[in-house]
C-alpha cells in the first residue's frame, strides 16, 4: 500500500529545508515548473535511477496530480526509502500559491 502525504506536510518540511522532494514527471513538465529544490527523475527512469535518491530522510514525490507519484513512491519503498507521495502534486502546490522554479535544473 503506498503511503501519501498531504500537501500542508511538504509545505513544512520544505519550509524548514528538511524536504527532499523528487519530481516524477517527464522533462518537459518539469521545465515548466516545479517545486524549488525538486530533483527530477521520470517515472520510467525511476527503478534504474532509484540509487540517486537520497537515502537518509523522508522522501517527498510529486508528479503532477498524484497518481504517478504513487507508482514511484511504491519502487523506492522496496527500494528501502522512506519515500511518501504527495497527495495534489506540483498542481495542488501552484494552486496553493507556492512559488515554482522553472528551467532543468532543480
Amino acid at each position: 500500500m503506498t503511503r501519501e502525504t498531504d500537501l500542508a506536510d511538504l509545505i513544512r518540511a520544505h519550509a524548514d529545508g528538511a524536504a527532499a522532494v523528487l519530481d516524477v514527471r517527464e522533462p518537459g513538465e518539469y521545465a515548466d515548473g516545479h517545486v524549488p529544490g525538486a530533483v527530477n527523475i521520470p517515472l520510467s527512469q525511476v527503478p534504474a535511477r532509484s540509487g540517486e535518491v537520497p537515502s537518509e530522510g523522508r522522501v517527498y514525490v510529486v508528479c503532477a496530480s498524484g497518481n504517478r507519484s504513487k507508482s514511484a513512491t511504491d519502487t523506492l519503498r522496496a527500494a528501502g526509502l522512506d519515500a511518501v507521495s504527495v497527495r495534489g502534486g506540483t498542481k495542488g502546490w501552484v494552486e496553493d500559491g507556492r512559488p515554482v522554479t522553472s528551467g532543468a535544473r532543480p
